[in-house]
């Protein structure tokens, strides 16, 4: 028996899609998020453990996060119950591009991201998707592979790592400071936006040599 269209990973999937309509709704309502990267964070004062600066960009904050965790989750729950559907391989990736692409557009908008970075991944975004409609426009589904997965996980892990800086800057306990300021999350957030770029152009480059055959045809 076939796996129907809307079982519990699509409407996993279909939920991250809305979330991202929350994170940007929140961003939006939050006025004076992106003023934080003009002025150091250490001189933000300190108002309690886990005090988020701006509502917004708080509620924004755990938005990407449940969507991050979705992620995860309607994969996994799809091949445990074997729920795959080629809907689900469609829109599982495109859910996570949407995802991802709106929170490195903001990133570039309030500086914390370089333009060139958010350039590279939407192009990728748009390349891979062009040739995903060439595959099934031939009758065939182009799922991501583990070099995709990869790279949405790391380029996951940075915007979260971001996006804690600009929520909660200097009002971490000091156990997860590493996450928010200081040298520890300058380099986690440097670290993973390395990862991101070259995992962006290593998987875009395996999904262009997949597709040599639909390119010919």
């Amino acid at each position: 028996m076939k796996p129907y269209m809307l079982n519990l990973p699509n409407i996993i999937t279909l939920i991250r899609i809305a979330l991202v309509i929350v994170f940007t709704l929140a961003l939006m309502l939050d006025p004076i998020a992106p003023a934080h990267t003009a002025a150091p964070m250490d001189n933000i004062p300190y108002v309690g453990w886990f005090s988020p600066i701006g509502v917004g960009i708080c509620v924004a904050l755990w938005a990407f996060v449940v969507g991050a965790i979705s992620d995860f989750l309607d994969g996994y729950l799809a091949r445990k119950y074997n729920l795959v559907t080629n809907f689900g391989k469609l829109i599982d990736p495109l859910a996570d591009k949407i995802l991802v692409c709106a929170a490195f557009v903001y990133l570039s908008y309030v500086g914390m991201c370089p333009f060139w970075v958010t350039i590279i991944i939407l192009f990728r975004e748009f390349l891979v998707t062009g040739l995903r409609q060439l595959a099934v426009e031939q009758g065939k589904v182009m799922a991501a592979d583990k070099s995709g997965k990869w790279k949405t996980a790391v380029q996951l892990t940075y915007c979260i790592a971001c996006l804690v800086h600009l929520c909660y800057a200097c009002n971490l306990p000091q156990p997860l400071k590493f996450l928010s300021i200081g040298v520890g999350g300058y380099w986690l957030r440097e670290i993973t936006m390395w990862l991101s770029v070259i995992l962006t152009l290593w998987s875009g480059l395996n999904y262009c040599i997949q597709s040599r055959s639909f390119l010919k045809g």
